[in-house]
């Protein structure tokens, strides 16, 4: 696939074969020399065969020594298959006959009059393949689909480059990595290091998306390819692969929230600045906490999430009580806490439970009435699916709640099992970095009182749990209120 004939950039494979020319965004991507450069657009625009074409440009822009321009470079993709699937088929498409591919160790070598380059085909899925990288001297590496690659071997990779040629041989005349994706979700790495932290070597370039005006490689695609490929998608499906914006398409899953639409559903707006905020827990090892007021017409709008990795009660307790002295305020806001049942069970260790460390924290907080799955999903599916007095949904998520936000666009999801024949999926849900969060939403739900209509017999509550003498244990008194 070549990018469109959008610049005077142009470069010919060899005789006969057709020319490349560079589009606006992958001119401006070739004629810089950022250490890390990153190309993000669509599909079909064009980012691979410019990366592609990037190795030449900069196997021939070394300078000579003894005549012979000497250069090694690697090609990272993050399976052996796509590798071989994707990677080598727009290397051969554009350079066949250029050099020699020896399979056995995936290693190209060029060696025509003048130039002399070595290229390394390799896999690189995991954390622990950094050692493939150990001992590499290297000149520049691409990497291709970078979202796929985790961030230690990015990292990593950065360090083996430079190394070669040695300093004997005149050294590198330039040096560093190139990447190209489709875009990510915002809690990759990719969008933290090019748009959060942006490292002043680093560099992005972001494509138009298909449908712009500004669209890049349409002359070498079929007509109508966008619009073709738009059918029968989701909206996040065309946000990422059609619009080239960063968003979350889930795995190969099925979604929990079906009725969640994120352009209708998230939205920024004000919370008032007094009043009840309901915060919802998930306890265990990656706890996290959902932080919603109600509207006068009885929806509910969540503000802010707090998601952790790794931390246990005590260590949350104490962040989720400075969270809640930041945000709400003690002297304007009440707080209105309930969490996963389950943290009613003492530890095997100090034999305290996640509600005793949130009460001596400072949080006085209560068990959900039930930890029934299809109550706590329906609480949810159900505001999903209402409007209130004013029209507008029941629940409303702020954009800033970002790991909420991928959950309910499908990262909280029923894992496909691996069988032929029909679809079918797990009965519990995947237990990801997503699902906490979204779970806390439930737990949120059912503490501000949502949910009964589906508890057969009536609805069932907890009061709130009050502390014995010392404030040391916590004392649970349930309360079973029937119609």
């Amino acid at each position: 696939m070549t990018a469109t004939s959008q610049t005077s950039d142009a470069s010919e494979a060899a005789p006969g074969r057709r020319v490349y020319r560079a589009s606006r965004t992958l001119s401006r991507f070739h004629h810089d020399d950022s250490f890390v450069r990153g190309v993000m657009g669509p599909f079909g625009s064009g980012k691979s065969s410019g990366a592609a074409w990037e190795c030449l440009r900069r196997m021939h822009g070394q300078a000579p020594f003894e005549g012979v321009r000497r250069t090694r470079g690697a090609i990272v993709r993050n399976t052996y298959r796509e590798l071989v699937d994707t990677v080598l088929p727009t290397w051969e498409n554009w350079f066949a006959g250029l050099g020699e591919l020896h399979r056995g160790d995936m290693l190209y070598r060029i060696n025509r009059p003048g130039v002399y380059c070595e290229i390394l085909f390799r896999a690189l899925d995991k954390p622990s393949d950094v050692k493939k990288l150990l001992s590499l001297e290297l000149t520049w590496a691409w990497v291709n689909e970078a979202r796929e690659i985790p961030l230690p071997v990015i990292d990593v990779l950065g360090g083996r480059l430079g190394r070669y040629p040695p300093m004997a041989q005149g050294g590198p005349s330039w040096f560093g990595m190139w990447m190209d994706t489709n875009p990510p979700d915002e809690q990759s790495w990719w969008y933290q290091r090019f748009e959060e932290a942006r490292p002043k070597n680093w560099r992005l370039f972001r494509q138009p998306g298909g449908l712009t005006p500004g669209a890049e490689n349409v002359e070498n695609l079929p007509p109508g390819y966008y619009d073709n490929m738009a059918q029968g998608k989701s909206p996040a499906w065309c946000k990422v692969y059609i619009d080239g914006e960063y968003g979350f398409v889930g795995e190969d899953g099925q979604p929990i929230y079906g009725d969640y639409v994120d352009t209708l559903h998230c939205r920024e707006f004000t919370e008032p600045e007094r009043g009840t905020v309901y915060v919802g827990c998930d306890f265990g090892l990656t706890p996290a906490a959902v932080f919603a007021t109600r509207t006068p017409s009885g929806g509910y709008r969540v503000r802010r999430e707090l998601v952790t990795m790794r931390m246990g009660a005590s260590r949350f307790a104490v962040d989720l009580a400075k969270f809640l002295r930041e945000h709400y305020p003690p002297d304007r806001w009440e707080w209105h806490t309930v969490g996963d049942p389950a943290g009613v069970a003492l530890s095997s260790t100090d034999e305290l439970t996640p509600f005793i460390v949130l009460g001596q924290a400072g949080v006085p907080a209560r068990p959900a009435y039930t930890n029934d799955r299809t109550v706590r999903q329906d609480a949810v599916g159900l505001a999903l699916r209402t409007l209130t007095m004013g029209g507008e949904p029941a629940l409303l998520i702020h954009s800033d709640c970002k790991m909420l936000r991928i959950g309910m666009n499908g990262g909280y999801r029923l894992k496909r099992v691996n069988v032929s024949g029909a679809a079918r999926y797990t009965t519990e849900p995947d237990k990801n970095i997503y699902s906490h969060v979204s779970e806390a939403l439930q737990y949120m739900l059912l503490g501000a009182g949502e949910g009964h209509d589906v508890v057969k017999g009536g609805p069932a509550r907890f009061t709130p749990m009050v502390p014995t003498e010392g404030g040391a244990q916590w004392e649970k008194r349930a309360i079973r209120l029937r119609r």
